[in-house]
């Protein structure tokens, strides 16, 4: 101990002696030492408090409950068993100037390995927030189609507010079926139900969800058919078709990781030849699942890719090849040409390849998606769908339309970026998600 303990704020107040302080109190007071100085400080008070004020404040017969709380903390902390016998001054009076900084000097403070126990405090522990868990599929599922079911909930409580079921209503409600993308015959078959139920009565939103969720669920229900890896064909080649910036390599990327999951080795072909972002966007994603990418410079021939990706995998005994393509517009025929040219070199090696050729449909596309399937359905012969980003629209009900027209099994929807966003399609899940109920 090399000097003595200067007395606290109650004691340099009203004169108290310097008492003797320890090394750990020490370290303490420089940490928490005022920026502006003792001795300024003290001065800044006697100059506060000999001002002249306009009315003496009586002073209080108990002085303790007189003080703040904090006030009556620091001078019992400071080892005074009893309260002082003046007034303290108000906050008004001391705060200004006898400010503490925010924060403290780490490297004033003592060593963490020198405080014994008795010096710690326990850490009060806090169960973590329940909007921090994680959500299960459902839950993601409605969260992506929030904007969706949003749409369609507020327009058909607009409808549907102190209003009975007649004619002018179901025809409001068609076209409000109709502008979310469920297509004619889905808004047709709704408005018929509702006709022959409910028609001149009273119907509630509720009512009108119900009725909506059970005819997507009726439309969707036959074609919600899992992707099946058939066994016997080794490799199993799948090649992945769509526009550009559908989502056809991060689909890869995700159902490559499932397959992992399901004990299958995989190889990749990076057949989108034109862009070397394609190339190393499939790249990344081979790192993340721990597979082969095979690759070719920029603007090689795609279809010679396509072919040796199969032929290696055969003499290796890889169970699944997954053929990445360059995205390209229905419209184009010079480009939907090249991706028959690529299906016909396949077959030169595998006359049963592609086993599965799946569409991915961006569902911001609306409409579009329609002219989409038809097409690529044309030239390349696809054997199943994959609908993604449907977190990013109001314009999900386009799979409904898809599906009645089309009647192409769904495989799987995606909605988020993330490895695990890719489910296999579920009727019932997406009708309800759709519809809005819980």
């Amino acid at each position: 101990m090399t000097e003595d303990k200067k007395p606290g704020f109650w004691g340099r107040l009203f004169g108290e002696k310097p008492q003797p302080k320890s090394d750990a109190e020490e370290a303490m007071e420089r940490a928490t030492e005022h920026p502006r100085g003792e001795e300024e400080a003290l001065a800044a008070l006697r100059e506060q408090r000999s001002a002249p004020t306009p009315e003496a404040t009586p002073e209080p017969e108990d002085s303790r409950d007189a003080a703040p709380p904090e006030m009556q903390a620091e001078w019992l902390e400071e080892g005074h068993p009893n309260p002082p016998e003046h007034e303290p001054p108000t906050p008004t009076d001391v705060t200004a100037p006898l400010e503490r900084p925010d924060a403290l000097d780490d490297k004033n403070l003592p060593d963490p390995e020198q405080v014994t126990p008795q010096q710690t405090e326990p850490v009060a522990t806090t169960s973590p927030d329940e909007s921090a868990k994680p959500q299960n599929w459902l839950q993601r599922l409605s969260a992506g189609l929030k904007r969706s079911s949003d749409n369609l909930s507020s327009s058909i409580g607009a409808i549907f507010t102190k209003r009975k079921l007649d004619d002018a209503t179901l025809q409001d409600l068609e076209d409000t079926l109709i502008a979310a993308d469920l297509g004619i015959d889905t808004a047709m078959a709704i408005t018929e139900k509702l006709r022959s139920d409910k028609f001149d009565k009273d119907v509630s939103t509720e009512d009108v969800r119900a009725v909506l969720a059970a005819e997507v669920e009726a439309t969707l229900g036959p074609v919600a058919i899992p992707l099946t890896i058939d066994g016997t064909e080794k490799p199993f080649v799948i090649l992945m078709v769509g526009v550009n910036g559908s989502g056809k390599t991060t689909t890869i990327g995700k159902l490559t990781a499932k397959l992992k999951t399901e004990g299958k080795s995989v190889l990749l072909a990076a057949g989108d030849t034109f862009r070397a972002a394609a190339v190393e966007q499939l790249q990344v994603w081979g790192q993340r699942n721990d597979v082969e990418v095979m690759t070719r410079p920029t603007g090689a021939d795609a279809s010679g890719l396509a072919f040796d990706a199969v032929a290696k995998a055969q003499d290796t005994g890889t169970d699944v090849v997954i053929i990445d393509t360059a995205g390209r517009l229905q419209n184009r025929v010079e480009l939907m040409d090249e991706l028959e040219k690529i299906i016909r070199v396949i077959r030169k090696r595998d006359p049963d390849a592609p086993h599965a050729t799946l569409l991915t449909l961006d569902a911001t596309t609306g409409q579009n998606a329609l002219n989409q399937v038809e097409i690529f359905g044309q030239k390349a012969g696809v054997t199943g769908l994959v609908m993604t980003k449907l977190d990013g629209t109001a314009r999900g009900g386009i799979l409904v339309a898809i599906a009645r027209k089309f009647k192409l099994p769904i495989h799987f929807i995606g909605v988020g970026e993330s490895i695990g966003d890719l489910e296999p399609f579920k009727a019932t899940d997406f009708a309800r998600a759709i519809a809005g109920k819980e």
